[in-house]
C-alpha cells in the first residue's frame, strides 16, 4: 500500500515554495500523473478548486486526491526519484483562501440567524455560489453582509484543529453530512464553526471585503452569489468604469444615472409610440391605394416587422374579397408573412403553402403569420397557381 502524501498545505497554508521527491510519474492520455512524497498543492475538494503552479519547470494543471495520495497532473514528465523544487500559484491560492473564509462567515451567520443550512457550495472562475435550504429576503442578506464585514474589520483569528471524538461529540458545528473519524474543524470565533478540508486565511482582516452580489430562488431555497477580497475589488473597479461610461453618455452625475436612464426609457417609449402611429398611417394610405373588391392580393414589402405585417394584412383584407398575402424579408434569411381573409378560412391554404415551401406558421381562421424559406419567385408561382384554382 502506498504511503499517504505529506500534506504541507495543512501545516502552513502560506507555504508558497517547497522541495519534494518524485515517487511516481505515469502518462495518462495527454497529461502526466505525478506523485510526490510531500506537497503544498491543495487538491480539489470541499468546493475549493485545486491549486496550480510549477514543479521545476513543469506546469501543474490540476491536483486530485485518491485515498490519501495527492496526484499532480502535469503537462510534461518528471524523473522518478529526482528531487524537485515546487511553487504554487500564490495570487490564485490566496484569492481562493479569501473566498473560502468569507463564505464560512456568511454561511455561519445565515445558520445562526435564520437556521438555514449551506447545502451547496461552488467557487467559480469569477464568483462563489452558495445554496441555502430556505428563502432569504433582500433585508436578510443586507444584514448578513453587514455583519460579515464587521467580522472582517475585527480581524479575528481563524482557528483550525482536529478535536478528539469526545470533544467533537459536544461541539456545535456545521457539516453537510455525518462525519466519523478525524474531523478538521475551521472556526471563526463568534461567527462560525464548520467541518472543512479547505485552506483559509489566518485572520479575517485578510479577507478584505465581503460582497453579496445577487440572490435567486433555487430548488425551494436561495442561491447566493458573492465575492470576497481581490475579486470583490476587481468587480467594483469594473462596475465603476461602466458607471463612469454611462454617466458620460447620459451627461449625468454617477449617483444620478438611475434617474437619467428612466428618463431615456420614457423618451424611447414615447418615440416608439409615435413611430408606430406614423407607420400605421403609412400602411393605411398604402392599403387605400388598392381598389376595393380586389379578389386576391400578394405583395412583397421591405423592412416590415411582424406587427407591421399583421397590421398591413388586416388593412388589405378589408379591401379584398378573397385572400391578402404580405411578405417581408429576403431570399438569404427567408421571408416573414401574414396571410388573411375576411371571407375565407385561410388555414387549409397555409397548410399546403408551408408544406410546399418549407414554411412554418399558424394562427386563426382569418389571419395566419409565419416564416418561409422559398424564393420570391417560388412564392409568387405557388400563390398565383393557388389563386387561379380558387
Amino acid at each position: 500500500m502506498e504511503q499517504e502524501t505529506e500534506k504541507l498545505y495543512y501545516q502552513n497554508t502560506y507555504l508558497r515554495t517547497f522541495t519534494a521527491k518524485v515517487l511516481k510519474c505515469e502518462r495518462q492520455e495527454n497529461v502526466y500523473h505525478v506523485v510526490l512524497n510531500r506537497t503544498a498543492f491543495y487538491p480539489e475538494g470541499g468546493g475549493q478548486p485545486a491549486d496550480t503552479g510549477v514543479i521545476n519547470t513543469v506546469n501543474v494543471l490540476d491536483v486530485q486526491e485518491k485515498k490519501g495520495i495527492i496526484i499532480h497532473k502535469t503537462d510534461r514528465p518528471l524523473a522518478v526519484g529526482s528531487s524537485v523544487r515546487c511553487g504554487i500559484n500564490w495570487p490564485r491560492r490566496f484569492s481562493l483562501m479569501q473566498q473560502h473564509s468569507g463564505e464560512h462567515i456568511v454561511s455561519g451567520l445565515v445558520h445562526r440567524f435564520y437556521h438555514l443550512d449551506n447545502v451547496g457550495f461552488h467557487m467559480g472562475a469569477k464568483a462563489i455560489t452558495v445554496d441555502f435550504n430556505g428563502e432569504l429576503g433582500e433585508n436578510d442578506l443586507a444584514l448578513v453582509e453587514r455583519l460579515a464585514n464587521e467580522a472582517v474589520f475585527r480581524n479575528i483569528e481563524i482557528k483550525t484543529d482536529c478535536p478528539s471524538e469526545e470533544e467533537l461529540a459536544v461541539l456545535d458545528y456545521r457539516s453537510k453530512k455525518e462525519l466519523t473519524g478525524k474531523v478538521r474543524i475551521v472556526t471563526v470565533p463568534g461567527y462560525d464553526a464548520c467541518a472543512c478540508c479547505g485552506t483559509h486565511v489566518v485572520r479575517t482582516g485578510e479577507i478584505g471585503v465581503i460582497k453579496i452580489m445577487s440572490a435567486q430562488r433555487y430548488k425551494g431555497g436561495t442561491r447566493v452569489s458573492m465575492l470576497c477580497g481581490d475579486r470583490a475589488v476587481a468587480d467594483y473597479n469594473e462596475k465603476e468604469k461602466s458607471v463612469g461610461a454611462v454617466s458620460v453618455l447620459l451627461s449625468a452625475k454617477p449617483e444620478e444615472i438611475g434617474q437619467a436612464v428612466e428618463r431615456v426609457l420614457e423618451e424611447n417609449a414615447s418615440l416608439k409610440k409615435q413611430l408606430a402611429e406614423i407607420r400605421h398611417r403609412m400602411l393605411a394610405e398604402q392599403a387605400e391605394s388598392v381598389p376595393e373588391g380586389t379578389k386576391n392580393l400578394c405583395l412583397f414589402e421591405e423592412n416590415l416587422t411582424p406587427n407591421d405585417l399583421r397590421t398591413f394584412c388586416l388593412l388589405l383584407c378589408e379591401r379584398c374579397s378573397g385572400i391578402a398575402a404580405v411578405f417581408s424579408g429576403d431570399e438569404t434569411q427567408g421571408y416573414k408573412y401574414a396571410i388573411g381573409s375576411t371571407s375565407e378560412d385561410v388555414r387549409p391554404f397555409i397548410k399546403e403553402f408551408n408544406k410546399a415551401l418549407n414554411g412554418r406558421g399558424g394562427g386563426s381562421k382569418g389571419l395566419v403569420q409565419g416564416t418561409v424559406k422559398g424564393s420570391q419567385k417560388e412564392i409568387h408561382r405557388f400563390i398565383r397557381r393557388s389563386f387561379e384554382n380558387m
